[in-house]
């Protein structure tokens, strides 16, 4: 088997019809732009790092907001379809099975597989979508990392936004988010 995430190519387009119908085995299957993204299962520094940041971001988390982690699609258009590591959704957005709009927060944690989409095909994906806040820990327990973009304010004649960037700490490093919702992060704690 090969390690590592996979596009896998096809004729015609992806849909979350398609989506829908692959089998639970263990990878995590998402589409961007119409294409099949596989990764397999995380590291046990991904999962810790999720793990920690959850528990951060659920303690902090307000009324009318809700923290999700992967496997739970995000719905960004028909070819595409997301699951990040951790998301933060307006309660109210939410339906029995997916998120129909862009998160308010997403979250990927890296891993070699995913390294190269997280930082330019997802990065592209979650902007262009309108997600507010998109933030990537690398969780390297030697150089432990976050950093983080916001839309910034809508310009040109589409109106279309931008990821500016906000915070990049590394190791002892700790920042306060404003966005979505207040809370202090600092990244060795999350991989330790």
């Amino acid at each position: 088997t090969m390690r590592g995430m996979t596009t896998l190519p096809r004729m015609g387009e992806w849909t979350c019809d398609d989506l829908w119908s692959l089998p639970d085995d263990g990878n995590r299957y998402e589409i961007l732009d119409g294409s099949l993204l596989v990764t397999p299962s995380p590291s046990m520094h991904h999962q810790r790092a999720v793990v920690r940041l959850v528990t951060l971001l659920s303690h902090a988390c307000p009324d009318g907001l809700e923290v999700f982690v992967a496997p739970f699609d995000v719905l960004l258009g028909v070819g595409t379809v997301m699951q990040p590591d951790v998301l933060v959704a307006r309660r109210t957005e939410l339906t029995e099975k997916n998120l129909p709009a862009a998160p308010v927060l997403a979250v990927e944690v890296l891993s070699r597989s995913t390294a190269v989409a997280d930082r330019g095909l997802k990065f592209a994906a979650y902007q262009r979508a309108g997600v507010g806040s998109y933030w990537i820990v690398d969780p390297d327990p030697v150089s432990a990392r976050l950093t983080v973009w916001r839309l910034g304010t809508p310009h040109g004649p589409g109106g279309d936004s931008s990821y500016e960037l906000v915070a990049d700490l590394v190791g002892e490093e700790t920042w306060t988010a404003t966005h979505p919702f207040e809370v202090s992060l600092t990244p060795a704690r999350l991989v330790e």
